[in-house]
C-alpha cells in the first residue's frame, strides 16, 4: 500500500477491500536467475476498506519536502 503512515497497517486475518487495484506481473532476469512475481499496487490506504470500514485519515503519510541544489558545491 503506497503512502502508508509508517504505524498504520492490517493485520493477518481482517478483511480488505481494494476499490481500484492495479495488477501487474513482473518478470525479472538478474546474475542468471529468473524471478517472476504479481504485485497489487494500492496508490493509498483511504482506497481500502478494511473490516467494513475506511482506514482513519492517520492512516495516510504526511507528505515531505525535499529541496536539493545541483548547481551547488560539494563541501
Amino acid at each position: 500500500v503506497y503512502n502508508s503512515a509508517p504505524n498504520w497497517g492490517v493485520a493477518v486475518g481482517d478483511a480488505v477491500g481494494v476499490a481500484e487495484p492495479v495488477l501487474s506481473q513482473h518478470l525479472h532476469q538478474h546474475q542468471g536467475q529468473t524471478f517472476s512475481f504479481v504485485s497489487l499496487r494500492v496508490p493509498s490506504p483511504l482506497s481500502l476498506v478494511v473490516n467494513g470500514k475506511r482506514p482513519p485519515g492517520h492512516a495516510l503519510a504526511p507528505p515531505r519536502l525535499a529541496l536539493t541544489n545541483p548547481s551547488a558545491m560539494p563541501e
